[in-house]
């Protein structure tokens, strides 16, 4: 444990690079090979604009981290958060603070984003993709960006995460993004063993598909516990999914990197009318 936690304390940022774009290396070789959606599409095109965003998304939170570390070290050291107030173990501080990380950080924005329509605005980018793969994992627009390291940073003040605890939390969100937004094709036994805890290609699909009820489903990003909690998790067969945002279903659009950088600032478009039992069971 205290192994761990020295190694989390001082990762190096060749060691994060390393972890992101191995992931993605993985992940691509692993849906190259056994895809559940065969797109009709160039993967390398496909590729380029969430990388851009992927980018963007660094260099928001590298801009920033030094409110990340500076928050981190003061909470830390006046003993300021609900892990302060518990007299745990180390496993047990360790376990409830990535928990309780994964649900402000990354659950609570994530569902606001779906209830506010200004900031659903930024979000839909993430959402107008419409051959989800794992470079779709990190396609947030800079604006959406903010909201999320915001969030973060509430979280860090609001259980008093140390800084080995955040790069932790954000080790293990960057590859399991990278990994529930995979086109992998995976066994039904494997994934129900692992969608007991974590959010899995088959959890996370579905909030993708292209009209609601089932974009506000399946928040999770790196536990799935917290959609079973709040009412949120729904599970369908991923074969019949339509990836997208029903109002932006124009491929020229939302494969345009300048336009997608203006869509939080056009007029806001309502969701399409629909029967569910028309396109979905």
């Amino acid at each position: 444990m205290d192994t761990i936690i020295e190694y989390f304390s001082n990762i190096p940022s060749s060691h994060r690079t390393i972890i992101l774009v191995g992931g993605l290396t993985i992940f691509w070789l692993i849906e190259s090979a056994i895809p559940l959606f065969k797109f009709n599409y160039r993967k390398w095109d496909h590729a380029k604009v969430n990388i851009f965003f992927t980018v963007t998304t660094i260099i928001v939170n590298f801009s920033m981290a030094f409110i990340l570390v500076k928050t981190s070290d003061y909470v830390t050291l006046h003993k300021i958060g609900l892990l302060h107030l518990l007299h745990l173990p180390l496993w047990g501080f360790m376990i409830l603070g990535i928990l309780l990380m994964d649900l402000i950080g990354a659950w609570f924005i994530h569902w606001i984003e779906h209830k506010v329509k200004w900031m659903w605005k930024f979000h839909l980018i993430h959402h107008t993709d419409q051959q989800i793969d794992t470079t779709s994992a990190n396609r947030h627009h800079p604006g959406e960006s903010v909201f999320r390291f915001v969030f973060t940073t509430m979280a860090v003040i609001i259980i008093g995460a140390p800084m080995w605890m955040v790069f932790m939390y954000q080790t293990m969100s960057v590859v399991l993004t990278q990994f529930n937004h995979s086109n992998i094709q995976m066994p039904k036994w494997l994934d129900n063993v692992l969608g007991i805890l974590f959010c899995t290609p088959n959890i996370h699909r579905i909030h993708h598909h292209y009209r609601q009820p089932y974009t506000d489903t399946n928040y999770g990003n790196i536990f799935s516990i917290w959609d079973r909690i709040f009412g949120t998790f729904v599970m369908v067969d991923n074969r019949k999914l339509v990836y997208g945002v029903d109002t932006h279903m124009d491929p020229k659009e939302v494969t345009n990197i300048t336009t997608i950088l203006k869509m939080p600032f056009m007029p806001y478009k309502e969701a399409i009318a629909y029967d569910k039992d028309e396109y979905l069971e």
